[in-house]
């Protein structure tokens, strides 16, 4: 039979760090992973390979840290800030090719909007294809709702930086799927 923990974060990290028992770790790790395992496939996109290898480092270094934590921010954004992080470094160590050629090579020209029913694969895969620094700020700040001062301080970029690249972000999805349509109006 499965004990349900009821404990507040605050006495589950305290718990966990005086006794350091698998159990307690297993409680963080179930209240926590599920947001911070998907918050680092997307932040991967395609450079999912060793998705494993960054949520282990993700929690290690948690874990290696959990008793540095003021608790000035909750636990979960302290723990998306590390998942950021090892996300970027294990980026950085893979970089093949960018996105960043295509970006800078689109139609400046207003991108119309488009009024349709967007599929969540669609809209995941044009995500998966945004260069980086879009990638991060429109997932923080679209999917996660982190705020952009929030974002700034994760990604060290000025807020104007953050607000920025998250219209940018809008814009090149919004164009990827309107040359999507175009396509299949063509066909």
């Amino acid at each position: 039979m499965v004990k349900e923990n009821n404990c507040s974060e605050r006495e589950l990290v305290a718990k966990f760090l005086s006794w350091r028992k698998e159990e307690d770790f297993r409680e963080l790790y179930r209240r926590f992973a599920p947001k911070l395992n998907q918050l680092i496939i997307r932040l991967l996109g395609s450079m999912n390979g060793d998705l494993q290898d960054v949520i282990q480092t993700t929690w290690f270094r948690a874990i290696q840290n959990l008793a540095a934590f003021r608790w000035e921010s909750n636990l979960q954004t302290w723990l998306t800030g590390i998942a950021i992080n090892c996300s970027r470094e294990y980026q950085r160590k893979c970089r093949k090719t960018t996105n960043s050629e295509w970006v800078e090579n689109m139609d400046r020209s207003t991108v119309p909007r488009i009024n349709l029913a967007v599929n969540r694969i669609d809209l995941e895969k044009a995500i998966t294809s945004l260069p980086d620094g879009y990638r991060e700020v429109l997932i923080l700040h679209d999917i996660e709702g982190y705020t952009h001062d929030e974002i700034a301080r994760f990604l060290g970029i000025e807020s104007g930086t953050s607000k920025s690249q998250l219209s940018r972000a809008r814009k090149v999805i919004r164009f990827k799927f309107s040359e999507r349509d175009g396509e299949k109006n063509n066909e």
